[in-house]
């Protein structure tokens, strides 16, 4: 629940896309977070740690991606200089689900292409493994409880924000929103180029 990429993509998501275009987001970033549980269980997050090679690999392929996301939210903040008309927001909300899966895939993204979503996989969970337990199923159980806490984080989360930002329609807003994530981002991979874990 720590804010980091995948808080500000259902969060910026969900104010200008809507709830629905928020708990996508979510998804695909659950669906990461399953990907890194599943890869604990047959331990190969543990490569990450062992080989400097597949962190830095990952690291670097994580800090492009937001850098590509930071470029999109900026692209788009320039997009929005015109208020739109009642009838032609309403034609737009109407083609959202191309939107839709473009979050998905931003959420699967940003959370599989950031090491430290497989370090913290890794470095957590085996913790908690009661001595003698079956480390694969433990492990996936442990995911799961993990990913039920994420779900509900995020379905307030993306209801909050997306409330926000149904009352904030005014697009100076919108674009100083896109500006502020897209900066935010920037952050981010400036972030992850410097951690040497």
């Amino acid at each position: 629940m720590a804010p980091g990429p995948d808080t500000l993509l259902v969060v910026r998501t969900s104010m200008t896309q809507g709830r629905h275009g928020g708990l996508a987001a979510a998804l695909g970033i659950l669906i990461g977070c399953t990907g890194w549980g599943i890869a604990t269980a047959v331990g190969l997050t543990a490569l990450l740690t062992a080989s400097h090679l597949a962190y830095d690999t990952l690291r670097v392929c994580g800090a492009a991606y937001l850098v590509r996301l930071g470029i999109t939210a900026l692209r788009h903040s320039g997009k929005s200089a015109e208020p739109e008309p009642t009838d032609r927001r309403r034609q737009r909300t109407a083609t959202i689900p191309p939107g839709r899966f473009a979050a998905f895939r931003a959420g699967v993204g940003t959370n599989l292409l950031n090491p430290k979503a497989g370090v913290f996989y890794m470095s957590l969970i085996p913790q908690f493994v009661p001595h003698g337990a079956p480390v694969f199923s433990t492990t996936l159980l442990f995911t799961a409880v993990d990913l039920a806490e994420l779900a509900a984080w995020y379905w307030l989360l993306s209801g909050a924000a997306s409330a926000l930002g149904e009352r904030i329609q005014r697009p100076a807003f919108r674009r100083r929103l896109d500006r502020i994530t897209g900066v935010a981002f920037f952050g981010f991979a400036a972030g992850l180029l410097a951690d040497r874990t």
